[in-house]
């Protein structure tokens, strides 16, 4: 899981995507709200399809 990170003085300790304050429960939110991850990646640039991958394998 080297696109996810957890540091406790960023968002609580709650896993983010490396390098940003996205949460992986913000991106699975959005994603369980029927947000596709093309609109994911339109209004969050800086992170990748990876990144979304990323925070579906950190769920399991």
């Amino acid at each position: 899981m080297e696109r996810i990170t957890v540091d406790p003085r960023i968002l609580g300790g709650k896993p983010i995507i490396k390098g940003t304050r996205l949460s992986v429960e913000f991106i699975l939110n959005l994603l369980a709200s029927n947000v596709s991850e093309e609109e994911i990646l339109g209004d969050y640039q800086h992170i990748t399809k990876s990144d979304i991958h990323a925070c579906l394998r950190y769920e399991d």
